[in-house]
Order: C-alpha cells, then sequence, then structure tokens
C-alpha cells in the first residue's frame, strides 16, 4: 500500500535509491546535488542498503567508476551538476557507446560562468546529443517516479542505454513536497534483479570493454546506438504503462494539460510547467483557448507525437531554460520547429529563452507569453521569432 511523505527532491532521489538497491554508486560533491549521495552514503553506513559507496576524487572520476562497474555487470548511478557534469563530458559518451544501462540523477544547474549555482538547463541540453536517454521532472513526484522507472528502461535488450533524470536545481531538489511512495517490495519487485548478458566478470564469455574502433567498424557502431536509442520511445511508453498499474500514476512521452480545443500553446520542460498551469487554468477561466504541453522524454525526442499534440494550434512558445548562442533557436525550439516542418503544419511559433541562473518564472509572465502568442495569430505573423523572457534588456 502507498504511503505519503514530504520530502525534497533529493530526497525522494534517496528513497528511491533505498528501495532499488544498486550495487555501486559513484559520486563527488557539488550543489545542488551533493545531498544525493550524502543520503546515501549514509544509507550505506547505517546498513539500509548493501551497495558499494566509492568517494571519489572527481566527477570525471564519479562517471569512470560507474562505467567499470556497470561493465562489470553492477547496476551502478552516481549523481552530479553543472560543472561536473561538464568534467564529465568525456565520459557521457563513452557511457552510451558502449551501451552501459548506469543512471545519473541530475539536478539541472546553470554552468559557469559567471559563476551560478541556481537552476537552468545548460548542463544537460549541452548533454543532449551524447547518447544518453534524457527524461525530465516538474515536481518532487515525478522524481521520485522518473527514478523508479529508470533502469527498467535502460537496461531493456532492445535499449541498453544510460538514462539521465533530471530536476531542476533548488526548485525541487532542496523544496519540500507532499509525495506518494511505493512501497518497498513493489519497488523492488518491479525494478528487478540486473541480470546482463554481456559483462567483464562472465568468465564464460570473455569480452572487452571500449575496444579501438577502425573506420570498418565505428559507423555501424554509432548507427546500432541510434536504433537503440530510438527503440527508448516505445519502451518508456511500456515501463510507464506497468508502473501505471501498481501505482495509479499515468506518464506518457509528454503531458498535455488542456490542450484538446488549444488555439494557443506552450511547450516547456522542468519546474516552470507547473507555474504555467496555473497561468493556463487563469486564462481559461476569462474563456482563453490556451494549453500547455510538457516534456518528460527529451532524448529520444517524441517529434511526429508533439506535431499531432499541436494540431489545431494557431501559435506556440517554445520555452528553452538556455541559450545556444546561435541567435536563430534554442534546443527546445529546434527540436519543436522542425516537428512541424516535416508535418507540414502552419503553427506559427515563437521561441523564448527564459529562466536562466534561476531566474524567476512568475505566473503573470507566462500569461504575457499567451497573449504575445494571441496577438501574433492575430497579425498572421511573427517578428521576433528568437526572444528573452524576463531578462532586463
Amino acid at each position: 500500500m502507498a504511503r505519503k511523505d514530504r520530502l525534497s527532491g533529493n530526497e525522494a532521489v534517496s528513497e528511491a535509491l533505498r528501495q532499488i538497491n544498486p550495487d555501486v554508486m559513484a559520486a563527488f560533491p557539488i550543489t545542488p546535488s551533493t545531498e544525493i549521495p550524502q543520503y546515501f552514503s549514509k544509507l550505506v553506513a547505517n546498513g539500509l542498503v548493501d551497495s558499494e559507496f566509492i568517494p571519489v576524487e572527481s566527477e570525471h572520476s564519479a562517471m569512470s567508476a560507474v562505467i567499470g562497474s556497470e561493465a562489470a555487470g553492477a547496476r551502478s548511478i552516481t549523481a552530479t551538476s553543472s560543472a561536473g557534469m561538464a568534467l564529465m563530458w568525456e565520459e557521457l559518451y563513452l557511457a552510451a557507446s558502449n551501451r552501459l544501462p548506469i543512471v545519473l540523477t541530475l539536478v539541472n544547474r546553470a554552468l559557469s560562468g559567471p559563476i551560478n549555482i541556481n537552476c537552468d538547463h545548460s548542463d544537460s541540453m549541452g548533454a543532449r546529443d551524447a547518447g544518453w536517454i534524457q527524461i525530465y521532472a516538474e515536481n518532487n513526484q515525478e522524481v521520485y517516479d522518473n527514478l523508479c522507472m529508470a533502469y527498467r528502461i535502460g537496461e531493456h535488450k532492445d535499449v541498453m542505454l544510460p538514462v539521465m533524470i533530471c530536476q531542476d536545481g533548488f526548485i525541487t531538489s532542496h523544496a519540500v513536497e507532499n509525495i506518494v511512495l511505493n512501497e518497498d517490495d513493489e519497488v523492488k519487485n518491479f525494478v528487478g534483479e540486473y541480470q546482463p548478458e554481456n559483462f567483464l566478470l562472465n568468465s564464460e564469455c570473455p569480452m572487452a570493454v571500449g575496444p579501438y574502433s577502425v573506420t570498418n567498424y565505428y559507423f555501424e557502431a554509432k548507427r546500432a546506438q541510434a536504433e537503440a536509442l530510438k527503440n527508448a520511445k516505445q519502451v518508456v511508453l511500456d515501463v510507464a504503462l506497468e508502473y501505471e498499474k501498481i501505482t495509479g500514476r499515468k506518464y506518457g512521452l509528454f503531458e498535455e494539460y488542456k490542450m484538446e480545443d488549444a488555439e494557443y500553446a506552450v511547450v516547456i520542460i522542468g519546474s516552470a510547467a507547473g507555474t504555467t498551469k496555473d497561468a493556463v487554468d487563469a486564462l481559461r477561466a476569462q474563456g482563453k483557448k490556451v494549453g500547455l504541453i510538457k516534456i518528460r522524454l527529451f532524448r529520444p525526442f517524441p517529434a511526429e507525437e508533439i506535431a499531432k499534440a499541436l494540431e489545431g494550434v494557431k501559435a506556440v512558445a517554445l520555452m528553452d531554460r538556455t541559450e545556444s548562442y546561435n541567435d536563430n533557436c534554442g534546443p527546445l525550439g529546434s527540436e519543436v520547429t522542425t516537428a512541424l516542418y516535416r508535418a507540414k503544419s502552419d503553427c506559427l511559433t515563437i521561441n523564448y529563452v527564459y529562466g536562466l541562473g534561476g531566474r524567476d518564472v512568475r505566473v503573470e509572465d507566462m500569461e504575457n507569453v499567451y497573449a504575445e502568442l494571441e496577438k501574433a495569430a492575430k497579425d498572421g505573423e511573427v517578428k521576433n521569432p528568437y526572444r528573452y523572457m524576463g531578462v532586463r534588456e
């Protein structure tokens, strides 16, 4: 039977990890993810899990360690943020290319400089093409649930790829919310035991990990990796359906909020979706046909599904909590615009950069976005398709 508790996002991660009981965690502290290895190391010390906790000298070493342990056949995890993710860069690609279903709990934080410890998505978006599955959470409940599903997704035989579970720094990681926790046996039975087909310690089948790949093989290896990432989309849906049966909580590739008859929509990632829902409710009370699409799965990107969800929408705002420095679009803006183009949609688009370095996002900010969408639809054009929200110019 489910039980209720009040937990921060970092505590929710720790609780999920206690129930999953992974074989190995290697980590190096960095704000605002420091609490995750701190809480987990306490679980290890108190005998509440039988995991091996490896304190290392850097984030590069943390990812190196879990690559080694996962390759040896041990279910492994690490946690980081911001510059810690940047220091892992080389190893992120190795984890994905070697098809190792490691889980990384990433607490999103702005990359320097200038130095900032608050939330934006520059760290995870910078790694979006490293070959990892990326799943984002709006709130603490989703952080917990996403982590409970992560290993089932990454370890699936048609996938075998690492999974990045993302949450917004401080906004969810340190804020306390009421959440519903599964019983320990439910999580244990749902996740199951890790049974890798190929691993270094399998004496019956000797193997090498990370060998040099000559021209004759490299291209095919990357193509196979891309196919596995594509397979992850259906696996995410299948695992979510199983999870719904034991919890009653439903997850998809993205969430549609009041999109049934929406003429103006926002597509957004992370905690600001909650603020946007309040704006949608307020505008709906005024008779405005507005809606929201909250991205959960960013890699692989559900392009066809997003384009279909936006059918009938006159104008859409694409909200990026990072800057791509191309004077054209952000990562989410690029993905959705491409999806709409391929679907031959005539929907107008405005791409906003918002919330950098933890800048507040208010309900009235999002109401203004919807007002600008309505104006663009009436004008029949968008004069400034790449904009900034909430910045002092």
